[in-house]
């Protein structure tokens, strides 16, 4: 017996597995990374499906290869955004990426107003983007296409009238 306190083992080692065994035993288990994972959906029809968000506004975004239509809550974008601002910024992600004639993209947008909506969809749009093709992920983010817009409404706080404006003031 050696002097130090660790037992000896008493059971012979396990037999080892032929490499198919081993091959298909590490390939059951899961892989860690250190990096996450890219998110990628894409539904049964081959959509890649992205979500934005602006304020109270949610975009469900469909984009897929086709000749450039878009369509918002089953309506065409020049109906749906009636004002130029409001388009340019929903087609803005495609056209800073040269897409704008290469697929097409369905909107599904609700809550919030129509400035709210269209950056919701303006997100949404870059989102699916850089799912559809890879390689457009740098350019949108050196765009700043893909960086949520956090400024929301601020909330009314107790003893005031509003977020910050208090009570009229009277001298007599």
């Amino acid at each position: 017996m050696s002097t130090d306190a660790t037992p000896e083992p008493t059971e012979s080692p396990a037999p080892a597995l032929p490499t198919t065994e081993v091959a298909a035993a590490t390939a059951s288990t899961p892989v860690v990374s250190a990096a996450p994972a890219a998110k990628k959906r894409v539904d049964l029809a081959g959509n890649v499906i992205a979500t934005g968000r602006r304020k109270t506004a949610v975009a469900r975004v469909r984009l897929r290869a086709g000749s450039g239509k878009i369509v918002v809550n089953n309506r065409p974008l020049e109906v749906y955004f009636p004002t130029v601002k409001d388009r340019e910024l929903v087609a803005g992600a495609l056209g800073h990426v040269g897409r704008q004639q290469s697929v097409d993209v369905d909107i599904t947008v609700s809550g919030g107003g129509p400035t709210g909506q269209a950056g919701a969809c303006r997100l949404g749009v870059a989102r699916a983007l850089k799912d559809f093709d890879t390689e457009l992920a740098e350019p949108l983010r050196q765009g700043g296409l893909l960086t949520r817009d956090g400024r929301m409404k601020e909330r009314k706080k107790y003893g005031l009238r509003g977020a910050r404006r208090g009570t009229q003031f009277s001298k007599r």
